[in-house]
């Protein structure tokens, strides 16, 4: 006689688990929709040098958001990130000049081209930890650009003065007379709002819960069946590709692909972008990227106000980043995320419990 099996009830967390998912992305959905109305509307009434300023911030957003998952969630310290922008770049302005493709197919390949070179870098950093992975890196960042100051690739890559990228002008259909900075604020920031729903999603799956597992105990992850060292690759992918989209774009809104451009300053204002947003937030890599393009336009409104020197002048968004980075790492060591849930969120939370005592 054979025994049947009683079936076992299923956790609750489990069953509602994909009801949880389809919620959450729902509302990722929505707040990315009300995000592309806004910045629809704000490019409307701003003026080109702002629409410029919000195209600047757009590609660096999708390059710190792809180190945000690198480092704040799988826990991999990368100062890489401005090489693998230049690949996107060159890539970008190499099939703009001479294969003249279009747009969203030349931001495609240059996210797919870093992505392939993110799969190499990764399988050898996989093999580092800590100061090891961060030093190779940081030869990566400094080694990279040089690149096109090689002379068997100063032909192709334009040596120290880089490539100018072909304009790619708006639309016929929105008119000879629009405006050609806000054609490429909207392109970057719609580049930006669907990297973010795309990394939102991905973080808040499967591949998410193993970076976090990856990142505070990689013993106890591998003892649960995770492969740490296949998921430590594929973070170092995610974040090429995104760093691949942002340097496709910064080539698409300059029009210049140079290796100045793409130096260690660019990789390290990348991580300190993360650091002052909150390391681990998509949210905090928006505002960590604003203060990068506003600082130091208001250094220089400072600067001019106070009639400082060149030398100072020049040096004064160094010191106004490390003074923020002082400041919010005491105050709030979670970012500028952590302080903005602290008093919007906790506040509100505060109220509805003291109400709910009455």
């Amino acid at each position: 006689m054979t025994s049947v099996k009683e079936p076992v009830d299923e956790p609750v967390a489990a069953r509602a688990t994909p009801g949880l998912l389809r919620l959450t992305a729902v509302r990722h959905t929505a707040v990315a929709l009300l995000a592309l109305f806004g910045l629809y509307v704000l490019s409307g009434v701003l003026g080109p040098y702002r629409d410029l300023q919000l195209a600047q911030t757009a590609y660096l957003v999708c390059a710190a958001a792809g180190l945000t998952v690198l480092t704040g969630l799988s826990g991999q310290i990368s100062l890489g990130q401005g090489a693998f922008m230049a690949v996107g770049a060159y890539t970008a302005a190499l099939l703009i000049n001479h294969l003249h493709w279009p747009l969203a197919v030349v931001l495609l390949a240059s996210m797919v081209v870093t992505a392939a070179l993110g799969v190499i870098v990764g399988a050898a950093a996989a093999r580092l930890r800590g100061p090891y992975l961060a030093g190779a890196t940081l030869a990566l960042a400094v080694g990279l650009p040089s690149l096109a100051d090689y002379h068997p690739l100063t032909g192709v890559l334009g040596g120290q003065n880089g490539l100018s990228v072909t304009s790619s002008p708006p639309p016929a259909a929105l008119g000879e007379t629009f405006p050609l900075e806000r054609w490429q604020a909207w392109v970057a920031c719609l580049c930006a709002v669907i990297t973010l729903w795309l990394l939102a999603g991905l973080t808040h799956g499967g591949f998410g819960r193993s970076l976090r597992a990856v990142r505070d105990d990689e013993v106890a992850a591998a003892l649960s069946g995770i492969r740490v060292a296949r998921v430590q690759i594929q973070a170092f992918v995610v974040a090429a590709a995104c760093a691949g989209l942002g340097g496709g774009l910064l080539a698409f809104v300059t029009t210049l692909a140079a290796p100045g451009a793409f130096g260690l300053t660019l990789s390290l204002q990348l991580v300190t972008a993360v650091i002052l947003g909150g390391l681990g937030s998509l949210p905090g890599a928006v505002w960590g990227s604003l203060l990068l393009v506003l600082v130091p336009s208001w250094a220089a409104d400072l600067g001019g106000a106070a009639h400082l020197s060149h030398d100072v002048a020049s040096n004064l968004p160094l010191a106004i980043y490390g003074l923020v980075l002082i400041i919010v790492m005491i105050a709030f060591p979670g970012g500028i995320q952590e302080a903005i849930r602290r008093f919007l969120v906790l506040p509100a939370s505060t109220r509805v419990r003291r109400r709910s005592r009455f």
